[in-house]
């Protein structure tokens, strides 16, 4: 088996300046960097990167935390955060932690003490909850604000209004907003920003909490109707494709009597891409929260800042509303 020893005596280096070249390669010269590379690549030598990262104190790993496995909204989080964390030498875990009380905390501070740092998505738990898993470790919160916190956040509650609004200003007196779980920190923004939007334009009705699924849209689709809603702000697209699958099957169509938002790739998948669409680049978000993250387990400092990512409504030319 090929050793590092191996891999420095090719290179003409000593081992321990071989072993920096290949775990802190910008503590070493660019060409010792190249050398030994190509030595290690030459011998078919593979660096054991957990050793690697507990000579440096640390273990290589970092969690994205959410609370739920059922909402598709975290995926391409997941997805960008781990891409992210890649490029940073990092192996990501995912783990599901609701965070509501002091027994979720329990087991959450269980993870922290095995990986160097999380991206917390945590959209429901007290404040003082998540404050306190915070202290466990270096921690980046997703989709939420915390004061003393870093977080990085869509600023879905922009994009709610600018679509309440352009509801309201095309002619429908009728809106409603089906909220999403409750106590979610997302869904109190959303609904108070769709609120200052519509103010006496409209009336709107707010229904719910609703969890975040299709199940619930479909439930939901009685008291739609009831509050003769013509236009739907959907907190979640899982509840909107709920909402318009129940109303199709009731012979409502979409666009049409009632007009229900969605997600752009998923208003054109299911014919209805003349409606308005909200896009949020939920990759970026985890991008960003991972790149956020790395940034405070280089610097050593979390300065507790909020970024907030621009989110698009896509209107189509030839939408009705």
């Amino acid at each position: 088996m090929t050793t590092l020893a191996d891999v420095a005596a090719l290179a003409g280096v000593a081992k321990s300046t071989a072993s920096r070249a290949l775990g802190r390669p910008d503590l070493v010269a660019p060409d010792t960097v190249a050398r030994v590379r190509a030595a290690a690549l030459q011998l078919g030598f593979v660096p054991n990167r957990t050793a690697s990262h507990l000579a440096r104190g640390s273990s290589g790993i970092v969690a994205l935390v959410v609370p739920t496995l059922d909402n598709a909204f975290f995926t391409p989080i997941v997805a960008g955060a781990q891409s992210r964390a890649r490029e940073s030498d990092l192996q990501l875990t995912v783990a599901v932690h609701r965070l509501d009380d002091a027994d979720d905390l329990v087991e959450f501070e269980r993870l922290a003490r095995q990986v160097d740092g999380c991206v917390l998505v945590a959209p429901r738990g007290p404040d003082e909850i998540v404050q306190a898993a915070a202290v466990c470790g270096p921690t980046v919160l997703v989709d939420r604000e915390i004061q003393g916190m870093t977080s990085i956040v869509a600023d879905t509650a922009s994009a709610f209004a600018d679509l309440a609004a352009r509801f309201a200003d095309t002619g429908h007196r009728a809106i409603a907003y089906l909220g999403g779980p409750e106590g979610s920190w997302q869904d109190a923004q959303r609904s108070a920003a769709i609120a200052r939007a519509v103010a006496d334009r409209a009336q709107l009705t707010t229904l719910g909490p609703f969890p975040a699924t299709f199940a619930a849209g479909v439930a939901a689709t009685d008291a739609v109707v009831a509050s003769g809603a013509t236009a739907v702000v959907p907190y979640a697209t899982s509840i909107g494709l709920g909402l318009v699958f129940a109303l199709r099957a009731r012979g409502v169509s979409s666009p049409g009597e009632i007009v229900v938002s969605a997600e752009r790739l998923v208003a054109e998948a299911i014919g209805a891409d003349e409606v308005p669409a909200i896009d949020v680049d939920g990759e970026q978000l985890g991008r960003e929260a991972m790149t956020a993250l790395v940034d405070l387990l280089t610097s050593g400092v979390d300065a507790g800042e909020t970024r907030r990512l621009p989110v698009s409504v896509h209107w189509p030319e030839s939408s009705p509303v």
